[in-house]
């Protein structure tokens, strides 16, 4: 029993690094109230991984690109260590090929005056959109952008899909570009009552004038190997969030972005501007759906469904083939900013979220593990005419980190490893936003009475 308590201190003693400052903590730990082991990957200031949904693996998935303070680098999928790919300063990373060891990256070669075309952040001005092979950064130019950002490449990585904006607009006013301790604008607004709003509902003010605005813009692809540019979709909705098939070349999905309530968000498209697809239609009166991202295979649109907002969760799947749906609830606290989905597709992750966000979760500062559960039909009697129907389940929700330090202003953005083994995310739980990474096995604590 001694060894027992002995254990257990041990498991307590190294799972509080953020006691300490970010120099001396160590570089891993199991964390104390989940017995899962913690690594941070990032070494230094101004290291970042990318948005949840954006292709950040080599093909064979021994290496993930990053972002560094002097550049891109390529983390070692085995031994965690860091190696440069292309320094300089003012690369924008993209995203790796599904197909090559590739890494894409932009910069911006003439920086506008701030009027006329821009990207989704207010920047304007032309970019170059670049490629480097991840294990020699032997680097080319492959596209000139007059005007807007590049956001996601196709599967045969032929075409890059991107947007563009008539003007710019500041999601907040008096402020240009993006908080770098937050990726995000630093939101600020006051409510009817003149009182300054939660940065959360802020954020909702900002989004609704950024809406209705009404500004002009359009999707795009460029064509790698000719370079030429064409329109597949324009309209004065919000578009946003682009996203190609892992595996049809020609179908892309968009959202229009907004206040979650007023939008009809995910869509998909084909690249010559075909067979416009809403994917999900409103049922009742504050019901929002977003943060939607695909299945590894490219059957299924994953998705935050709440039916209402903020009281009733899901995550939610849409097959393409067959418009068949399956919801799992979600219990209040493990709500989470994103969701993602294994390689393999037995298992979600969830990066939680504060109490000012959604859900208004008393306890969701946490990184979920989600095993899904369908609900089996009673007795084995199957009613008529349900295949139509939704698919209900339910998630087995397993805690992997204590985000309880967590400002999160900063977004997990979390993702597993290409071998389903880790559960790679943002955090500011040591002060400075880092990388860092949650093996999914539990750590097992030796007992002997």
């Amino acid at each position: 029993m001694k060894l027992v308590v002995a254990a257990l201190l041990a498991l307590t003693a190294v799972a509080a690094p953020v006691a300490l400052a970010a120099a001396d903590t160590p570089r891993e730990w199991v964390d104390a109230k989940t017995g899962h082991r913690v690594v941070r990957i990032s070494t230094g200031p101004g290291m970042s991984s990318l948005y949840f949904h954006q292709q950040a693996f080599t093909p064979q998935g021994d290496k993930m690109v990053i972002s560094t303070a002097q550049g891109i680098a390529a983390v070692d999928m085995k031994t965690w260590k860091i190696s440069p790919i292309v320094t300089g300063k003012g690369l924008q990373l993209l995203f790796t090929g599904r197909k090559t060891r590739t890494v894409y990256y932009s910069i911006r070669a003439r920086s506008g005056d701030g009027a006329g075309a821009a990207d989704r952040d207010g920047q304007t001005g032309a970019i170059e959109v670049w490629a480097a092979d991840i294990d020699s950064g032997k680097a080319r130019k492959i596209a000139d952008v007059p005007a807007g950002g590049i956001a996601t490449i196709n599967a045969d990585e032929t075409l890059l899909a991107g947007a563009v904006t008539e003007r710019a607009m500041p999601l907040q006013p008096g402020t240009a570009g993006r908080d770098a301790r937050f990726d995000q604008a630093p939101y600020a607004a006051n409510g009817p009552d003149g009182k300054p709003l939660t940065f959360a509902e802020a954020k909702e003010v900002r989004l609704n004038e950024r809406l209705e605005a009404k500004i002009p813009m359009e999707i795009f692809t460029i064509d790698i190997r000719t370079g030429q540019r064409k329109t597949v979709i324009a309209s004065t909705d919000w578009l946003n969030h682009l996203q190609f098939s892992p595996t049809d070349p020609g179908l892309l999905m968009f959202c229009h972005e907004g206040p979650w309530h007023k939008v009809d968000r995910i869509w998909t498209i084909r690249i010559d501007g075909t067979g416009l697809t809403k994917i999900h239609a409103r049922t009742m009166n504050m019901e929002i759906a977003g943060h939607e991202f695909w299945s590894p295979d490219g059957k299924t649109i994953w998705y935050d469904l709440q039916t209402p907002r903020g009281e009733v969760f899901w995550l939610a799947g849409y097959d393409l083939a067959t418009a068949k749906r399956r919801w799992y609830k979600v219990d209040r606290n493990q709500w989470s900013v994103h969701y993602n989905i294994s390689p393999d597709q037995t298992v979600f992750s969830g990066d939680g979220g504060d109490s000012e966000m959604v859900a208004h979760a008393p306890d969701g500062k946490w990184l979920y593990l989600f095993r899904p559960k369908a609900i089996p039909d009673v007795a084995g009697i199957h009613a008529p005419g349900s295949e139509a129907l939704i698919a209900p389940g339910t998630l087995e929700g397993e805690k992997l980190v204590d985000m309880f330090r967590q400002d999160y202003r900063l977004e997990p953005n979390a993702r597993f490893s290409p071998d389903g083994k880790w559960l790679i995310f943002r955090s500011n739980m040591e002060g400075e936003p880092g990388i860092y990474a949650v093996e999914i096995a539990r750590q097992a604590v030796a007992t002997r009475s």
